[in-house]
């Protein structure tokens, strides 16, 4: 089953609970090999990794600063089209 994105509603929601420009925090888990799909969203920022127990799995976290909402929302959308990935 396929998780439906909400664009207008994640929005508002991040604009009511952050101040921008803020240092986000982006987490995907991605099959193990795909993490180099993961690092080109966000090129100049440093990935954190952390493999999976059974190492089929990983686990990428991002700092970026981003200067608005519209910047998070088009990250996640490019996530998106990377198989596989699940974004937290």
């Amino acid at each position: 089953m396929k998780h439906t994105f909400n664009r207008e509603s994640f929005k508002e929601k991040l604009e009511a609970q952050t101040s921008f420009p803020t240092l986000y925090m982006f987490k995907f888990i991605v099959p193990n090999g795909r993490e180099t799909e993961v690092a080109a969203l966000l090129p100049n920022n440093k990935m954190t990794l952390k493999t999976s127990s059974k190492g089929k799995y990983i686990s990428a976290t991002i700092h970026a600063m981003m200067p608005n909402s519209d910047a998070i929302l088009d990250i996640y959308e490019k996530a998106a089209k990377i198989e596989g990935v699940i974004s937290l």
